[in-house]
């Protein structure tokens, strides 16, 4: 399975609309400025095999996506700003 990669200075966001770590995230990167991509893995059974695919078989999320096909599950702001360079 292929990772879709984000626009360069942007990352994807795989979520829920009840995960409590992905809403500060979101307002965390809305502070900063951070241009993302929510992606409900409830919505989208093919994107919540990606997550799993990304997380050793797990849902986990927030699953970030970052420009260069990389990704992190759970990262602070601190993280995804330097993983971006920014």
């Amino acid at each position: 399975m292929t990772t879709p990669t984000p626009a360069p200075g942007t990352v994807t966001m795989y979520s829920t609309t009840w995960c409590g770590y992905c809403h500060r995230l979101r307002k965390q990167l809305d502070s900063a400025g951070i241009a993302y991509d929510v992606v409900d893995i409830e919505q989208q059974p093919e994107a919540a095999q990606l997550v799993e695919t990304l997380n050793g078989g797990n849902q986990t999320v927030p699953t970030i996506v970052f420009p260069d096909g990389s990704a992190a599950t759970n990262p602070s702001l601190a993280q995804v700003r330097e993983r971006l360079g920014v």
